[in-house]
């Protein structure tokens, strides 16, 4: 690892007036440069832009964007001057990653599989108590490590933008977010490089499940179907793009709200997700945990909490995916 740091970095200013500006002057001749380039046809203008407006379309990865229309900021103003950092070859990937006393469950196997397909790691340790912060400095591409001095667990928000100022520091092209208990199928895998080195689109979703008890079904029923809808952790970054995060104290989105103004690409390259694969009593201690903060459902379900101690879930069979 190259460096280990444990000083938090300061957060850089956005200059949402000078991107802006920026994007004006070439907003003309990015339109014109995708009407003569682009085989894509554009939305019409009423229509949405960002995730709603893809629509599902048979495509080299799965799902494909059907548009690359304009996209506004919240403050409704069109932001087009991206041509110069889009790069169809070259690109650099970095995950980041935030962690809290992982050693002992999934964490040394989500390295080994990230280190087969990205090329930087940046993790930020949420004052783990155990062998976290080694096992990261073990991984020969974490190339940052910020080990906080006490949890921001209880606020979400904080955790996440200080996980982001600190993977966007790395200089990155792309940034990959993942949780210490995610593994990408290898469909996946050997798609990424194919998915980040194109100038079209700047995230891509896919599709999570939820193992359950094991790494042999996932659930499904009323409140565990996130597999049904898409997930965007794959995101490409733009030095002086106003990225934000909500500020909850928890179940705050993987990336910047910003981000889906953006053109995306929707795919159906799965990801495990092994938060919930281990033993029941592994179960009953999430969920106590989750009724500790979250007791009146402000942040989350209360109806899903207490699924988590449905002792006869529908569980389905993972079946790889053929070649």
């Amino acid at each position: 690892m190259n460096d280990n740091s444990k000083e938090t970095p300061e957060p850089k200013k956005q200059d949402e007036q000078a991107w802006t500006k920026e994007a004006k002057r070439e907003q003309e001749h990015e339109l014109q440069h995708e009407q003569a380039q682009s085989s894509v046809p554009p939305l019409p203008a009423e229509e949405k832009t960002g995730p709603d407006a893809l629509i599902s379309k048979p495509g080299s990865y799965g799902w494909e964007p059907v548009s690359t229309a304009a996209a506004s900021l919240p403050n409704g103003r069109a932001v087009r001057s991206m041509r110069l950092v889009r790069k169809s070859a070259g690109n650099k990937l970095t995950a980041m990653m935030q962690v809290r006393n992982e050693s002992g469950r999934y964490l040394r196997y989500v390295l080994d599989e990230l280190c087969g397909f990205v090329d930087d790691i940046v993790i930020v340790d949420d004052a783990s108590t155990d062998d976290t912060a080694a096992l990261c400095r073990s991984c020969p591409k974490v190339v940052k490590l910020v080990s906080l001095p006490s949890p921001l667990f209880d606020k979400e928000w904080e955790l996440r933008s200080l996980l982001w100022d600190t993977a966007v520091s790395t200089g990155p092209d792309w940034l990959l977010s993942v949780d210490a208990d995610e593994l990408y199928e290898e469909r996946a895998k050997r798609a990424m490089r194919g998915l980040i080195d194109q100038d079209r689109y700047d995230w891509v979703g896919f599709r999570f499940y939820d193992m359950w008890g094991g790494l042999t079904h996932y659930r499904e029923d009323e409140y565990w179907n996130i597999h049904r809808r898409h997930t965007a952790t794959l995101v490409r970054y733009f030095p002086g793009f106003p990225y934000i995060y909500p500020q909850l104290n928890h179940h705050v989105p993987r990336l910047p709200v910003p981000f889906g103004t953006l053109p995306g690409l929707l795919t159906e390259f799965r990801v495990k997700h092994l938060g919930w694969a281990g033993s029941l009593e592994d179960r009953v201690r999430k969920y106590i945990r989750y009724k500790r903060i979250d007791p009146d459902g402000r942040w989350g379900s209360l109806a899903q909490y207490e699924s988590i101690l449905d002792l006869n879930p529908n569980l389905v069979e993972w079946k790889e995916e053929a070649e």
